[in-house]
């Protein structure tokens, strides 16, 4: 009964040791729980606030795309389209959301320090005709026709494609061929409107 007894006190021990440990671990866990709460909370609430910021800036992009020199404007438009259409949907996570208008905003930055010359339609004075345009960054927008014929830049004043002759488009044509890798680089000679002076 003796060997009984100190079996028992010795299995006791063990079990008071454990009962000790587990209690540890179940306030840590009850502590995690309430951490995890508070962040899921705090999770709701960001999401509440960044919303309408990602909202704001689809509204600011269209704006940008609206205002800006027109070019590629169906890829552009189509991409702020793409972009509320993405804010409607509830299978995509805010985060994916998010990245998506970050990664528009980054192409539409891009388009500032890059030469890219493409064919589209230029539609100037009631005439529909496919044209190749080269864009210089946010600077210039110029355009050629297919027989090199005719060629102009957009005015951002007159709001309007302005034909130019002579020099001017042997220049255009010139930065058509660097732009399609045609030509080594070099200094563009054409036409680029005056800056206007900031307004406070």
């Amino acid at each position: 009964m003796l060997e009984e007894y100190h079996a028992l006190g010795r299995e006791f021990d063990a079990l008071s040791v454990y009962n000790d440990q587990v209690e540890r671990l179940v306030q840590s866990q009850e502590q995690e729980k309430l951490s995890l709460q508070q962040q899921m909370d705090d999770m709701e609430l960001t999401q509440r606030e960044v919303v309408p910021l990602m909202l704001r800036m689809i509204d600011a992009l269209a704006q940008l795309v609206r205002s800006d020199i027109p070019f590629l404007q169906q890829e552009r438009s189509q991409r702020v389209v793409l972009l509320r259409e993405l804010m409607d949907r509830a299978d995509v996570a805010v985060a994916e959301k998010y990245r998506r208008i970050l990664e528009a905003y980054q192409i539409e930055m891009d388009y500032g320090r890059t030469l890219e010359a493409y064919r589209d339609e230029l539609d100037a004075d009631g005439l529909q005709r496919t044209v190749d345009f080269v864009r210089v960054g946010r600077v210039g927008l110029y355009y050629q026709s297919l027989d090199g014929a005719q060629a102009g830049y957009w005015d951002r004043h007159a709001r309007g494609w302005i034909d130019v002759d002579g020099a001017d488009r042997l220049a255009i044509r010139q930065a058509l061929r660097i732009a399609r890798k045609q030509a080594a680089p070099e200094l563009l000679r054409v036409q680029i409107p005056a800056p206007e002076q900031a307004r406070p």
